[in-house]
Order: C-alpha cells, then structure tokens, then sequence
C-alpha cells in the first residue's frame, strides 16, 4: 500500500534541553532517523512539519535524501499535524510520527497500514507492565490502578487524510488534543491497536538520549572517514582549461588524457580514498582509450555512486586550486554548484577556493597547475 507520511518537528524540545530534533543520536541528527525509515519503506511525500526558519538545518540534517518536502507548523501540534496535511493531495493513508522517536522499524509502518482495512486509525501501542500507583500531593501512595486494558500509545499513527481533516474540523473541546487517535476517536472513528516496540520510545529528557546511543544496534552505527586527494597538470597552448567542472577562457590549456580537470581528479581521489578504494588511475587508467578527452565529471559521479553502494553518505567537500592564473573567483559559484550537482549535496556542504605559491615552485613559474582536496564521508561502522 503506498502511503504519505508526516514528522512533526516544529517543538521547542525544551525538557530536552531545546532543540532535540537536531541533536545526533548515532552520529546523525535525531529527525534523520525516522526520515530515513519512512522513505525506505515507501513514504511519498514524506512532510517535515518544522519551526519557523528551520528548512536551512532540515536541509542539513537530511542531506542526500529525496523525497521529502517542508513545512512550517504552528503553535500547538494540532496547528503543525493541519499544516502537514493542507499539502498531501491525495487520499492516500497518512502516517503521522514524532521526530524524537528515532527507531521505527518497517514492520510497524505496514502493520499500520494494514489495520486501516478495517478501521478509522491504527496506532501501535504497548500494554503497561509495571504496576500502577496514583500518589497524593505529599508524595505519598495512593489506591492501586489496574494495569488491565491499559496501553502506552505511540506513533507513527495511521489514518486517511480525509478521516483526519474531518475530524480536526469537528473538533469542539476545550483543550488541545494530546494526540491525533483521540481527535478521529471523539468524532467516532475506531482507532486499531497495533503492537508497538519497546525500543520506539519518545526521547523526552536529557538522558533519554544516553538510553538511546546504548539502543543502536551495530548495524546501524556510523563514523566519519576523511580522504584527500592531490593532482597536478601541465600548461600547454590552448584557448579554455576546464576546471571544477567549467570551462574557464584562457590562454592555456592543461595537458591530460581526459579533460585534465585537476580539481575534479583531487577530489575524485579524495572521495576514493576515504573509502579505501584506491585511486582514480586504478578507476579509469590512462592507458585505456575510453578515456582519452572523457569529462571528469564521469570520475566524480563515478567515485559518488560507490560511496552510495557502500551505504555512505558525503558530507562535505573543500577543494584548494594552486596557481598563478587563470583568475578563479570569478568562477567560484559556478564551480561550487557544478560540484554540488554531480554529488548530491547542498551548496553549502561545497568549498571552492585558490592560492597562489608567490611566484615559487612549478606553479609559480606558471608551468602547471595543481589541485588539493580533501572530503568527510559517513560510512556505516
């Protein structure tokens, strides 16, 4: 069943500390994990309800994953829940999911799916296991409640976006919803129980989030490589020198087998190399004439796809030209985006700069011109 899905991340987070949907659990940002779980599992759109402002940092967080938009909430979580569903146009089932509970498993997201055969919403939920107590004001215990029919709900919850919005608009009490199964229950829709999970807890506070690093399982673990690559290219007569991807006028060329991008070899062999994958010669070797004038946006894109086959994600890339000439700042922005295009990744995430070696060495001499970069990539452990 194709589904739509909603996190709601718009919360200040305070008992947290502030901020909670930002903060790294596993090395990566909280709201990215139940991101990832839903758009795996088929969430088209996956709607990010955010604060005012936010978008730069989802952005951030959720770099190199499509198929997902945002939106910005309001001041209750009934007013960011509407604000998600006023973009959905269809009336596909809706999950509708916290950002601070991290570890959603596929299995939960379509046994939702499946409960809504038969009812109005689905929501999975655990029975309570502990014993129950009610305290008076001095802290001292009162009656015993019974813990039989009880249930701790949780989220993501399911319902069709018609179910919902119908209800939000019947809603007439007082006090604002504490979820979104006791709107669609109040206007008389039946809400299925699914099993919930135990490690599909709500971070709340501050320790809340040592709990969850002790949760992860190895699988799902992450560290950060770094590699960096080197190239150097000889001037020979010309009238361009593609460089970073453009094509720059000048009154030289760089003499290669391929284009003899150099800014685009140094970070070829940055990416290769922080995945241990030897370097852009054991890739493309000089030697084999499918090369020869080949563009090396080939490499880039090529070294890209095995960082994505090894389950890695890029995350920044800061690449250095050494030269007399040409002038590089007048094609800065265009080289930034032209590499933030090959790779996926947000124009902030790239960085293009020069230097000169005052006159000293081959660059100073203008005999050539040489290339450094150096990238950090997210790998699974």
């Amino acid at each position: 069943m194709t589904f739509s899905a909603i996190i709601v991340a718009a919360g200040s987070g305070s008992r947290a500390g502030g901020d909670k949907q930002w903060r790294t659990v596993g090395d990566k940002p909280l709201i990215r994990w139940s991101a990832q779980s839903l758009l795996a599992a088929g969430a088209n759109p996956l709607v990010l309800v955010l604060a005012e402002g936010a978008q730069d940092r989802a952005r951030e967080a959720l770099a190199g994953l499509d198929g997902w938009i945002a939106v910005t909430g309001g001041a209750t979580r009934a007013d960011s829940v509407q604000a998600g569903l006023a973009v959905l146009e269809d009336d596909r089932p809706v999950l509708i999911h916290d950002a601070a509970r991290p570890f959603l498993k596929a299995h939960t997201i379509h046994a939702l799916l499946d409960a809504l055969a038969d009812a109005e919403g689905a929501l999975p939920a655990l029975p309570v296991a502990d014993s129950l107590r009610r305290g008076d004001a001095d802290k001292l215990m009162g009656e015993v409640v019974d813990r039989e029919g009880l249930y701790r709900a949780q989220t993501p919850q399911a319902f069709r976006p018609s179910t919902i919005r119908a209800a939000y608009a019947a809603w007439s009490q007082p006090d604002a919803p504490t979820d979104e199964a006791s709107v669609v229950q109040a206007h008389g829709g039946r809400v299925r129980l699914v099993a919930g999970e135990a490690d599909l807890f709500k971070l709340t506070y501050p320790e809340d989030f040592a709990m969850a690093e002790r949760l992860i399982p190895s699988s799902e673990r992450r560290v950060t490589r770094v590699g960096m690559g080197y190239d150097v290219h000889r001037w020979v007569e010309g009238d361009s020198v593609w460089l970073c991807g453009v094509e720059v006028p000048h009154t030289h060329t760089l003499l290669g087998h391929s284009d003899a991008d150099a800014g685009l070899h140094a970070l070829t062999d940055a990416i290769l190399g922080a995945i241990a994958e030897g370097d852009i010669g054991d890739h493309f070797p000089p030697s084999d004439d499918r090369w020869k004038g080949a563009s090396s946006d080939v490499f880039l894109a090529h070294a890209h796809e095995l960082v994505k086959a090894k389950g890695g994600q890029i995350i920044n890339v800061d690449l250095t030209l050494i030269c007399e000439q040409p002038k590089v700042k007048p094609h800065r922005a265009a080289m930034r985006q032209r590499i933030a295009d090959i790779l996926g990744l947000d124009l902030s995430a790239v960085s293009v700069k020069a230097t000169t070696t005052e006159g000293l060495g081959f660059t100073g001499r203008n005999e050539g011109l040489a290339a450094q970069a150096v990238c950090s990539i997210e790998m699974p452990a």
